[in-house]
């Protein structure tokens, strides 16, 4: 039996070599307007859809496909008599295979200066119209919405005659996917529209396009199932970007601590290690080369490294693989793995090895391969907000004290406040020569937290004496920052905004410190 192929398509990507191989296995070509031209400058036998129905394209191209001839032929039943008999009927022939990409909406509107006329003109219907009727009928129609689907569909074609029904169905789904995609797109886009001709960051409707990377055994415990999803479009650079080298099935809990561990790192230009346990950072540290990032790092807190992610902004050599592989690790990152470090892991076949590409842009631009929106999940609904991808300059902060910090202690202090960013609030961080001494997390008091971090030092056997200390918000009241002066802090990195703001800084120049404000505040709950 001979087949029909309608190819209706505004991505002109690799549609000839398609149609010609159809050609060649005797499929009789339909097409409409820009692509039916093409085809025919290439030598193809095409027949137009105008021919087919009986009426031209109208309105600027708007109406072409919407008729009975062609929804008939894609929507009529093979395996029953009636709608057969219909076809016989009113002179339609069946369409088998339908070929379609829709107009660049997507495109249309990312694309600065668009205009609603523009974004309007970009909206298909009659794609999607024809999209929807193929995917209903698969079990009779195979229908493709993207270029990669092509050689697949050949090759089955050239070795079967026809597509088989797992195909058919597994396109369908695919095409139902897109139209759903391309929808929420168009409604994403008018909800988000002002009255003044601007776009609101969070539109009248929010539609969440994500697509499965893999089921997981479980979620953050046992007893709960769980699913990884990537963004429709993800940002290079970005963990879901990740090549899985070796090691066990990545965990709920390995992915979430792992994308606290790549985001903190690649944060860093020059070389850094940051080794994270239950989502915090528990060592932090900068080197010449990932060794001694490494190495900085662990010292940090070498019992709460046992078990943890680390990650890497430099590839990974041998002499830091020879390092790391001493501890106990679950899921190790960089953007690059040498082969010696390759040979040191391979012994160890459980440890999870991830290659990711840092963004175009690396450390120097701050938003690339990051998310411009967050979203945290509330009963029966969702909180959205722009994303903390704010970076402090040295020329932001305001010295409040009497004592001006050194350029030592300036450079620690920004390294302190970076990684504060990435410690769960209420967060202290003590650092010095470009690594963390001691990490307070997630207490209910502030005063607790610094209490946890100078503990964690000096369980560590670090000294705090001369160190810099980052408060990710103010401190309330001065008992904070007399603890973090009597564990050896000679500066400290904070907000500021407190009321009390005067009391506290009164308390820094009493105790000799110097202090500065970064007018930002970095609560990660």
């Amino acid at each position: 039996m001979s087949l029909t192929a309608l190819l209706s398509v505004s991505d002109k990507t690799g549609i000839v070599e398609f149609a010609q191989a159809l050609h060649g296995l005797g499929v009789k070509l339909l097409s409409t307007g820009g692509t039916a031209k093409l085809l025919a400058d290439q030598g193809l036998l095409v027949t137009e859809v105008a021919e087919v129905t009986g009426f031209p394209e109208m309105l600027d191209g708007r109406v072409k496909t919407l008729h009975p001839k062609v929804h008939g032929g894609l929507l009529a039943r093979r395996d029953l008599p009636e709608h057969m008999a219909a076809l016989k009927e009113h002179g339609i022939g069946t369409i088998d295979l339908l070929v379609v990409n829709l107009y660049p909406f997507e495109a249309t509107v990312a694309r600065p200066g668009c205009t609603l006329e523009d974004a309007i003109e970009n909206i298909d219907i009659g794609g999607p119209a024809m999209v929807r009727s193929a995917a209903k009928n698969w079990k009779d129609v195979a229908v493709l919405t993207d270029a990669g689907q092509y050689a697949g569909v050949i090759e089955e074609l050239k070795r079967d005659g026809r597509t088989s029904d797992r195909t058919r169905f597994a396109l369908s789904v695919a095409a139902f996917n897109r139209i759903s995609n391309y929808d929420a797109a168009i409604s994403d886009y008018l909800s988000s529209l002002q009255e003044d001709g601007s776009r609101s960051l969070f539109p009248a409707q929010s539609n969440g396009r994500f697509v499965k990377v893999q089921d997981l055994r479980y979620g953050e415990n046992p007893h709960q199932q769980a699913a990884f999803y990537r963004d429709l479009y993800p940002a290079p650079g970005s963990l879901v970007t990740a090549k899985q080298l070796q090691g066990k099935e990545l965990s709920y809990n390995n992915i979430a601590d792992a994308d606290a561990a790549w985001e903190a790192v690649k944060s860093f230009q020059a070389p850094a290690c940051v080794i994270v346990k239950h989502a915090n950072p528990c060592g932090v540290a900068l080197g010449a080369d990932a060794a001694e990032a490494y190495s900085k790092a662990f010292k940090t807190d070498p019992t709460s490294a046992f078990g943890g992610i680390i990650a890497f902004n430099r590839p990974l050599d041998g002499a830091a693989a020879q390092l790391v592989s001493k501890q106990f690790v679950e899921v190790l990152m960089a953007p690059a793995f040498t082969d010696e470090a390759r040979a040191v892991f391979a012994a160890k076949a459980n440890v999870r090895l991830l290659e990711i590409a840092l963004p175009p842009g690396g450390a120097t631009d701050w938003e690339q391969g990051r998310n411009a929106v967050d979203m945290k999940r509330v009963g029966s609904g969702i909180l959205l907000q722009t994303a903390d991808n704010h970076q402090i300059k040295a020329s932001d902060l305001k010295v409040v004290t009497t004592l001006q910090p050194s350029p030592e202690q300036l450079q620690d202090l920004m390294f302190a406040w970076t990684v504060a960013q990435y410690v769960k609030s209420n967060a202290i961080v003590f650092c010095a020569g470009g690594m963390t001494l001691g990490v307070g997390a997630g207490q209910m008091s502030r005063i607790d937290s610094a209490r946890i971090a100078s503990i964690k030092a000096e369980n560590a056997g670090l000294t705090l004496k001369g160190s810099a200390v980052a408060s990710d918000a103010f401190f309330p009241f001065r008992d904070g920052l007399d603890v973090v002066v009597d564990a050896g802090a000679s500066c400290v990195i904070q907000p500021g905004g407190s009321v009390r703001d005067d009391e506290v800084i009164a308390a820094a120049n009493e105790r000799g410190i110097a202090m500065v404000f970064t007018g930002v505040r970095h609560f990660r709950h």
